[in-house]
């Protein structure tokens, strides 16, 4: 693995390279660029599929996204659905200018809500030749589900108001800040109980990721839809892999009109049976028959012609 800085415009964004074994950089290789869910890190779940998808002979970019962990850009914690989609197009013209990857064998995989961010970029990112996405989520729709619209753009409107009085940023959790939080906030989902056992007591706790939203994002966040021109511009070959295991995240209804609305004639849906959303971010067994099928996914439409 190296560790690499690319610019989005002006701004450094810092990512893992992860390379096959026996690298040799004379050779060309098939590429991938990682879009991970919302709070995540480099080092978390991007950490994970890179790396199995290095062993199976892919060059794989996981990173930081801007505004978050080691990446530069302020307001800290900024979840931007236009910058995170930038930072997709921006690491593909970094991989362009390296000599080992193979230009025209590109392929994007999104997971969670970097599946949304990964449908949006491949909608015009026509270096791209092949996209999976694993429990893809569309923020904009999964949020517009969770809040009231209305009261929380009121809210924004507010806050933005007094920040440009000098007022300090405000900061809320993603999700409560361990398992004993979210059981004095009386919190029963268990998807939710999964997500704070993944990414605030397991080993993949990561110090980078501050498990804050600023909170002005909502005002982007609640205006987005990477799902609304699928139907029109993502033509590029699809595998779309959900868990069987149904939930609050919807990510089994996501994927399957994701599916639906795209016009490639290339495209597939794949069940992890028995797999909820959060089993498909780390637990060995379902993240190994997902990593299996986007590796034959991958090789196939990534191979030479």
């Amino acid at each position: 693995m190296r560790r690499v800085v690319f610019k989005n415009r002006a701004l450094d964004v810092v990512g893992h390279l992860h390379l096959p074994p026996d690298f040799d950089e004379t050779r060309r290789y098939p590429t991938l660029v990682l879009s991970t869910p919302g709070s995540s890190v480099k080092e978390q779940v991007g950490g994970i599929y890179a790396s199995r998808l290095a062993e199976h002979g892919f060059v794989a970019l996981t990173f930081d996204p801007t505004y978050q962990g080691e990446s530069a850009g302020e307001p800290r914690d900024l979840e931007s659905p236009a910058a995170r989609t930038q930072d997709i197009h921006s690491a593909v013209d970094f991989l362009t200018t390296l000599s080992f990857v193979d230009d025209d064998r590109l392929g994007m995989l999104g997971i969670c809500a970097g599946g949304g961010y990964a449908i949006q970029a491949a909608l015009t990112e026509r270096r791209f030749k092949a996209l999976g996405t694993v429990v893809a989520s569309d923020l904009g729709r999964a949020f517009r589900r969770m809040v009231d619209v209305e009261e929380t753009l009121e809210a924004v409107a507010r806050q933005r108001t007094a920040q440009a009085h000098g007022e300090p940023v405000r900061r809320d959790p993603w999700i409560p800040d361990s398992l004993k939080d979210a059981e004095e906030a009386g919190v029963t989902d268990p998807e939710i109980l999964e997500a704070i056992a993944f990414y605030r007591e397991s080993e993949f706790r990561h110090p980078n990721s501050t498990n804050r939203l600023l909170f002005t994002s909502y005002g982007e966040i609640l205006g987005f839809d990477s799902f609304h021109l699928v139907p029109e511009l993502l033509t590029l070959p699809l595998q779309v892999i959900v868990g069987g295991r149904r939930g609050a995240t919807g990510q089994y209804e996501a994927g399957v009109l994701l599916h639906d609305l795209s016009p490639a004639t290339d495209k597939a849906i794949f069940v992890v049976e028995g797999a909820g959303h959060y089993d498909l971010y780390y637990r060995a067994e379902p993240v190994a028959v997902a990593i299996g099928q986007l590796a034959d996914f991958f090789r196939r439409t990534l191979s030479r012609r």
